[in-house]
Order: structure tokens, then sequence, then C-alpha cells
């Protein structure tokens, strides 16, 4: 079942197209990731799939409807996005960050209750970030301030995240504390996560699906065990690996050769 696809999806940026006649279906609260080379498209589809992006041709539908066609305020209740890089103006609070996740939930005739504050703690708890509430959001970790970002997006209380490369700037400490996150909230509080990642045995660590791209198209997609083999890998990244059973999860793992 998927509440969320794209169908015959052209995008690009001006006059020239990075993804053409592009289909696929993203499964309910399980964690897709979406990986290729440089270039490939990757963000270009997630931020299509967002609603960040205009279409040139085809569709985004959530729940049978087309994105497009959908308000503003009613898509920020069901899609939350964090980008590549956000930036929060220096001194800002954690807990005035988190609280703009809030403003879909708000009109002119409802400002702030105490419902909205509850909703921004619930959202600092479950990310492990609660006793960082009153700190500035530039005095902290790398790690840190990539969870308190996801739990401005999850005070929208929205039931889709899409991730555009997490773990960017992070070493791989702080990397695995975000997806250790990510996996957590998928499994725990049934959210669909569409994420961009580079590295791919993270990518295969963390991720139910894989959407595996080049050159705009689809090459693959489906479970990391059955997608990942050496062939493909040369196919789509021309890398030479071979592909080994993880001792740790069970799961495929790349070695290149």
């Amino acid at each position: 079942m998927s509440r969320l696809a794209a169908t015959g999806l052209r995008v690009g940026y001006g006059p020239k197209t990075i993804i053409d006649s592009l289909d696929v279906a993203i499964p309910d609260t399980q964690v897709t990731t979406i990986i290729g080379p440089n270039g490939c498209g990757k963000s270009t589809l997630l931020r299509a799939m967002a609603n960040l992006l205009p279409t040139q041709a085809g569709e985004v539908t959530l729940d049978g409807t087309p994105i497009r066609a959908l308000r503003r305020r009613d898509l920020a209740r069901s899609l939350g996005v964090l980008p590549q890089t956000p930036v929060a103006p220096d001194g800002l609070i954690v807990s005035d960050l988190v609280a703009r996740g809030r403003h879909p939930h708000q009109a002119w005739y409802r400002q702030w209750s105490s419902d909205d504050k509850d909703e921004v703690m619930t959202a600092l708890r479950m990310t492990k970030v609660d006793d960082l509430a009153d700190r500035t959001v530039d005095s902290l970790s790398g790690g840190q301030r990539q969870r308190v970002w996801i739990s401005l997006v999850l005070a929208q209380q929205t039931d889709i995240l899409f991730l555009d490369e997490p773990t960017t700037y992070l070493d791989l400490s702080h990397s695995i504390e975000v997806l250790e996150l990510v996996h957590r909230l998928s499994r725990e509080h049934g959210r669909t996560i569409v994420m961009v990642l580079h590295d791919l045995n993270l990518a295969l660590r963390y991720s139910d699906n894989l959407v595996v791209m080049r050159d705009g198209s689809l090459k693959a997609v489906g479970k990391p065990r059955d997608v990942i083999s050496p062939e493909l890998l040369k196919q789509v990244f021309d890398l030479d690996a071979v592909v080994v059973e993880c001792p740790v999860t069970g799961g495929p793992l790349i070695v290149p050769a």
C-alpha cells in the first residue's frame, strides 16, 4: 500500500530535464532511501515529491490527489521536509526553532496554545533533545543540531518525512545517531520516511527500501538484499565491489574490490 506515488514524472530546472518518465511508489510506514551517483537526480526527485519543485509532466499524488492541487497549509500537515543544509538565525533558542513546526496548525483565529507547547516538547522528547530546549541552536554539536531540525518537522505532526542528506557534514558516530533516530521514528511511531543518502552501507543498514537512480532514471527499486549486487554497483556507480553478509545485521554489506 502506498499513499505517496509519482507517475510519468518529468522534472528539471529551466529548459534542462533531469528526470524523465519516472514512476515510483513509496511504501507506507517504512524508510525508503534514494541512492545513486552525484548528479543523478536524487535530490531533484525528493524535492519534486515534496512539492518543492514544479513538475514538467506527470503527477505526484498523495492519497490519490495530485499534491499540486492541495492547499499549502493542508500539504504542510501531511508532509514534513528537512532540506540538505538548513540554517537557523544566530542565537535562536532550540524550542523556538522547533515551535516553527506548529505554523501549519495555526490561523489568525487560533494562535499559540498549550497544545502547541505540548507538541513541541513531545517532538523534542522523541528525538531525545528535550534537555537542550533552552540552548541556542548554534551552540550544539552537529548531531544534536540535526536531531533538533528533525524535531521541527516532527512538530508538524506529519505522517510523511522527507530528509535530504540528513548526515551531510556529520562524522560517522553522529551519522549513526541520526539514522538510528530515523529508524526508530519509522518503527515505533509509524512514520513514512523518504531520504537521500550518499553512504551506501549506511543506506543498506537503515533502509527498508531502496530507490536506485542513474542519469535521472530508475535502475532498481526494492529491499536492499533484493536490489544490491556487484552487477548493479558496477552499472550504477562504476564500482567494482563484492556484496557480503553484514556480521552485525545479517543484511548486505558492500566491500570495494
